[in-house]
């Protein structure tokens, strides 16, 4: 039996999983999505990755970005790689795109500040 906090809702259910004749019991969970949770952390894990990429700007080095969905634990770290190589050489706004589709996933790589707001017409520098 596995034991899980459940991180999906505000009340942090302990969820206690195990898996019998190929199907999976759940105990603890106060809403339906605890059981979705816990079925999805035992089987294929997925986390949603928050970093930085590189820009060409003196201002603005670093770009903050995250994904806009979980990805699977799997491809978090040649996620990472890729991520490192990224330079981001025109200003973009929160919420755009930098990464699509990474690994085939359905997940995007997403800005998650505004390049416009920060340098104030800079975009030169």
């Amino acid at each position: 039996m596995k034991e899980l906090v459940c991180i999906v809702c505000p009340n942090g259910c302990v969820l206690k999983i195990e898996k019998q004749n190929d199907k999976w019991q759940i105990e603890g969970n106060l809403c339906h999505k605890g059981k979705d949770f816990a079925i999805e952390e035992m089987t294929t894990a997925k986390r949603t990755i928050t970093t930085t990429v590189k820009t060409s700007y003196k201002k603005l080095p670093y770009l903050p970005v995250r994904t806009d969905k979980g990805i699977p634990k799997k491809l978090i770290f040649p996620l990472m790689k890729l991520i490192n190589e990224v330079i981001i050489k025109k200003p973009v706004h929160s919420g755009e795109i930098i990464l699509e589709n990474v690994f085939d996933s359905g997940v995007n790589v997403i800005s998650t500040s505004d390049m416009y707001y920060i340098l104030e017409g800079e975009f030169n520098e």
